[in-house]
């Protein structure tokens, strides 16, 4: 099996009797509430490790796991998201998902995209902690489906337990799924609220566009 960085051969469809590249797209779903650094290396990486064209944001509407979040409201977190991302041209911010009714889930979203380009493979970026409980999910085995699972690789976790959920997925849903080397930047959106509930600095943790929008809109203050 493969455990290191490896990514997968391109794959081809025909098209009246020619083969056809397939497109490549990295999705990076989230609250981003705020969107931080290490949220765009991770996409950055998965971009040059899998020759994709473009990797889309994806803030989530209504996620059923986090149901009492409070924090930015969805406008102020598609704004981070839209400053975060604005510099770099092959980063795309896809709202889809902020205007969906009731709770949203991953396996609705990669529904509607597939049936809209059926022409696409469709990488979905989620940490190694993601992948240990993605049973938990809603439908895990449509998820595995439609797209191809690239997992950032943590320090903290063993390597074996890794590999014993991957070839588990694999078994139980055929999913595919890739590891995604990553530096290890341990920065956690709950950790920046807090730093700013409590007066501290979130400087270099968000890129100088979002600091300077939660500085100026007064995000994550004590008692908002």
């Amino acid at each position: 099996m493969c455990l290191l960085s490896c990514k997968p051969g391109a794959r081809k469809r025909m098209v009246d009797g020619k083969e056809k590249k397939r497109h490549r797209i990295g999705l990076m779903g989230g609250t981003f509430d705020p969107i931080h650094i290490g949220h765009l290396m991770l996409a950055e990486c998965a971009y040059e490790q899998f020759d994709l064209e473009q990797v889309l944001f994806l803030p989530s509407g209504n996620p059923p796991h986090k149901r009492t979040r409070v924090g930015a409201s969805d406008q102020q977190r598609m704004d981070m998201v839209r400053l975060a991302i604005d510099a770099n041209p092959h980063f795309a911010l896809d709202s889809e998902e902020m205007y969906r009714s009731g709770y949203t889930y991953t396996n609705d979203t990669l529904e509607i995209l597939t049936a809209q380009h059926p022409d696409t493979d469709y990488y979905f970026i989620i940490g190694a902690d993601s992948l240990m409980a993605f049973d938990t999910w809603y439908r895990p085995d449509g998820i595995c489906a439609h797209c191809i699972l690239a997992v950032a690789v943590r320090d903290q976790l063993a390597p074996e337990m890794l590999t014993e959920k991957m070839d588990e997925l694999r078994e139980k849903y055929q999913a595919r799924i890739f590891l995604l080397q990553t530096p290890d930047v341990d920065i956690a959106s709950r950790r920046l609220r807090e730093m700013c509930r409590e007066g501290r600095s979130i400087r270099y943790y968000v890129t100088d566009e979002v600091f300077a929008y939660i500085r100026d809109n007064q995000i994550y203050k004590e008692g908002k």
